[in-house]
């Protein structure tokens, strides 16, 4: 309950601020592949494993950290902060750095459905990771990370490293230069 209720917030929040329920398109799509506008405005795409991973490294933390909460608050810490985090990325200041400091160009921000999906993908990758051995968990991370990079030269490692440090060879080569 307390999950779905931070869902709802959430997107009370995002609609408020303006975000798009679903694409502007029109349509919703389960997977969409291609990294033009249509990205980040579905359930899933290629930042998809990204959130993932923070559900990965979220039950990490609070197995690390919290050990002696419940899995069920640890998960709904996560949900908060991923959460808080589909705010704040939604928010002029978080879209404005990523269209100068990555190759999100035009970037316009996630609809309120996308947003809804990454934590909803998040807290799949935290349940993952709460059953399966560290080493399985540990290897799909890095299978997610080489896979995005492979594919569309982005994933969470340099998606970080380029928000707090922009590198211009990155870049570039990002770009397909």
């Amino acid at each position: 309950m307390v999950v779905a209720l931070v869902l709802a917030v959430m997107a009370g929040v995002l609609l408020w601020a303006g975000r798009s329920p679903i694409c502007t398109c029109g349509h919703v799509e389960l997977w969409h592949g291609a990294l033009d506008a249509g990205n980040s405005q579905h359930i899933a795409d290629w930042y998809t494993p990204s959130h993932i991973i923070h559900g990965f490294l979220f039950y990490a933390f609070g197995w690390l950290v919290l050990r002696s909460r419940p899995p069920g608050e640890r998960l709904i810490l996560a949900v908060v902060i991923e959460a808080a985090w589909e705010v704040l990325e939604n928010s002029p200041i978080i879209i404005d750095r990523y269209r100068e400091a990555t190759i999100a160009l035009g970037y316009t921000g996630d609809s309120v459905i996308n947003s809804v999906a990454d934590v909803a993908w998040m807290a799949l990758g935290f349940a993952f990771a709460r059953r399966a051995p560290i080493w399985v968990t540990a290897a799909l991370a890095i299978g997610f990370e080489l896979l995005a990079l492979w594919a569309v030269r982005d994933n969470l490692t340099l998606n970080v490293l380029m928000l707090a440090w922009p590198i211009d060879a990155i870049r570039i080569w990002q770009g397909g230069g």
